[in-house]
């Protein structure tokens, strides 16, 4: 894990010693474990863990003013200094309109400003300490610092509605450590904090003029060029040397064994088309993609897939990225994975910040990852910002443009054979359109209370399912009844509470969406790390979702519309030759490979639940989700489970680490320090 954690104090001098620590609550030292000062008094800043010496930069007009940029970052040292002196006057939204995925944080005296992204992947916490605030990017180092306590309201959130940012709020699986949303930045102002909003959000009132679909696709293009090319010109890592040879194995394969990326730049194939898009276009650009500097003369881009001997269903993808390999660009390794790479079978690895349903799966991902590159592009995200969600229908409706409705409702009339589909589609989305979003959230707290999960199936159902303000979670089924009662009075409370600024249905929900995918690929990108590798995932970078946002809703609602718009992208840089059937979406389900993970993996998962930390928190009753384990394990769709199994190991790995991400005083305690301790009233606290 890296992260950055600083504090602005109340009063200068009283927070901290510079370089060498600062003074906590008591008196004690304090300072990160395993940091960086990047510069110190009155309101320290760290840099937390194995960043790369390019990836952290730090641009000073002098010492009351200054700017740090961590991550990847197109800006040059020019341009932070520009928008350094921007940023005195109070302007936030230039900070995060450089190309690449990176947390700016500037200093004009005693003002602090720490920006957050549009998706959610980069997110700042606070939480007030000592008089004053202390942030950082991730959640668990604040924790630590109050010795914090779980928050059991947060976590009966995550299980019962984790698409619902009425039921998330800005809290986190720690007690007083708090997140901004998305598209927002944290203002500290001599230990005072203030969240502002940098991004501008569409009205209610008035539609906004009809975007250009050429224009905005093009756009795309623009975006995602410089988003790969801004990665393509960051200087290349090799990592550690290997130790020798092995009797029997090859250099890749010592590699992959012992947990070492493959230098120079790589990509996923899945056969999909975002990560097609991705791999075609690191592989075509100028620059030698995949050679270090001073080593060779034009390696070619690793492109790896995953081929699941366990689950068949996904030959056409893999033969599709074969066909897309053969391109002399790129380098192909296929990376297969049987049975012991079946989500649930490893059930081990390391603690993350926060908890997410990928953790079941981060033995999948792993496998994949050890035969990648040092730096890595992925596809994740792109169905998230380019796909329509289905509740962008009912704003078609409120903009008067009901002729849109007929190519997405078409298809699913196809695809259910019934021709009352689009009576049914067209009466959700116009009920949808008309309900003010007070009474989504009542209508989803009335659910909850009385227990009425039931969706109808197939894709009309999940279609109809989608067309509300707010919906409850796979898992929340499995919740108790006490812990659905406090959700839902705290979706009653934050109903009272909501304004007039709340976007269109279909928006709202596609970034509640985006929001949730973001912070579970956070948890992935942990869980799954693999030793001096980059994970890049650039649709989820601040340029790219802007420009998807800016696609017209008449656009994104057709059949196909991502492999459409992506087809277009690559047209448009000259990559032509694709091959058939690309972007055709898989009729493979993960679901598949989930079942047979829980039917193989039943015995350490009943293990695991034999005396579960939940049910000591009184979420979850632990003979139900035995039950519902043994039935999985006979080949019952059971729904929800990964979310529950995934929350019960993160509290076993959370409540059995050893140390604390701060030194200083050995009575320093960690977070969570009492263990599970349920009070009667702890969902109800964040009320």
């Amino acid at each position: 894990m890296r992260w950055l954690v600083g504090w602005s104090s109340a009063v200068a001098g009283t927070a901290g010693l510079g370089s060498a620590g600062s003074l906590g609550p008591d008196g004690e030292t304090l300072h990160p474990v395993g940091s960086q000062l990047l510069w110190g008094d009155p309101d320290p800043l760290w840099a937390v863990g194995d960043w790369r010496p390019d990836e952290v930069r730090v641009v000073t007009a002098d010492e009351q003013n200054r700017i740090a940029v961590l991550g990847i970052c197109g800006a040059s040292d020019e341009e932070l200094r520009r928008g350094l002196f921007t940023a005195r006057g109070g302007a936030l939204r230039h900070l995060t309109n450089w190309p690449g995925s990176y947390t700016a944080v500037v200093q004009v005296g005693r003002r602090v400003t720490v920006c957050g992204d549009l998706a959610g992947a980069r997110p700042v916490f606070h939480t007030p300490w000592a008089g004053g605030t202390a942030y950082a990017t991730a959640a668990l180092p604040l924790a630590d610092l109050i010795e914090a306590n779980l928050d059991f309201g947060h976590l009966a959130a995550l299980l019962a509605a984790p698409d619902v940012p009425a039921a998330l709020r800005d809290t986190t699986p720690y007690e007083g450590v708090r997140r901004i949303p998305p598209g927002h930045a944290l203002v500290l102002r001599a230990g005072a904090r203030e969240i502002a909003g940098y991004e501008q959000v569409s009205s209610l009132a008035v539609s906004a003029p009809p975007a250009d679909p050429d224009r905005a696709v093009d756009a795309v293009r623009d975006a995602l060029v410089e988003a790969v090319r801004t990665r393509l010109a960051a200087p290349r890592h090799v990592p550690d040397l290997d130790p020798g040879p092995v009797p029997g194995m090859g250099p890749a394969e010592r590699r992959a064994r012992r947990g070492m990326p493959v230098p120079g730049i790589g990509a996923d194939l899945s056969g999909g088309p975002a990560s097609a898009t991705l791999a075609l276009l690191a592989a075509g650009l100028p620059g030698r993609p995949g050679t270090l500097l001073g080593h060779g003369a034009g390696e070619r881009l690793l492109a790896v897939t995953f081929n699941d001997l366990a689950v068949g269903g996904r030959e056409a993808e893999v033969q599709r990225a074969g066909a897309l390999a053969a391109d002399p660009r790129l380098h192909h390794v296929v990376v297969t994975g049987g049975e012991e790479a079946l989500p649930y079978a490893d059930l081990d690895g390391p603690l993350t910040d926060e908890p997410g349903p990928s953790l079941v799966t981060a033995g999948r991902h792993r496998a994949r990852l050890a035969a990648g590159s040092a730096d890595h592009f992925t596809g994740h995200g792109a169905r998230q910002v380019l796909d329509a969600h289905p509740a962008r229908l009912a704003d078609l409706l409120m903009d008067r443009r009901r002729r849109h409705l007929v190519g997405p409702v078409a298809a699913l009339a196809r695809a259910d054979g019934s021709v009352l589909v689009p009576a049914r589609v067209y009466g959700a989305a116009r009920r949808l359109a008309r309900t003010p979003y007070r009474a989504g959230l009542e209508e989803l707290a009335e659910r909850l209370m009385r227990r009425r999960f039931e969706e109808p199936k197939g894709a009309v159902g999940a279609s109809l399912a989608a067309l509300t303000w707010a919906a409850p979670g796979p898992a929340a089924r499995w919740l108790t009844g006490e812990a659905l009662a406090e959700v839902s009075v705290l979706l009653g409370v934050e109903g009272d509470r909501s304004g007039t600024g709340v976007q269109r249905p279909g928006e709202h929900r596609a970034r509640a969406a985006l929001a949730r995918y973001a912070a579970d690929l956070r948890v992935l990108e942990q869980s799954a790390e693999v030793r001096s590798q980059r994970l890049h995932a650039p649709f989820l970078d601040n340029q790219v979702v802007r420009a998807c946002r800016e696609l017209p809703e008449a656009l994104r609602v057709r059949p196909g519309a991502r492999a459409e718009i992506l087809r277009t992208v690559l047209e448009s840089t000259g990559i032509t030759d694709l091959p058939p059937g690309w972007g055709t979406p898989s009729h493979a389900s993960s679901a598949a490979a989930a079942r047979a993970g829980l039917r193989l993996s039943a015995d350490p998962l009943l293990d695991l639940f034999s005396r579960p930390l939940l049910a000591d928190a009184g979420l979850v009753d632990g003979g139900v989700i035995r039950g519902a384990l043994r039935s999985a394990a006979t080949g019952a769709t059971v729904e929800g489970l990964a979310d529950v199994v995934s929350l019960e190991l993160w509290l076993h790995r959370l409540l059995s680490r050893r140390g604390t991400c701060w030194s200083g005083t050995p009575a320093r305690s960690r977070a969570v320090p009492a263990g599970i301790q349920r009070r009667r009233d702890a969902l109800a606290s964040g009320l």
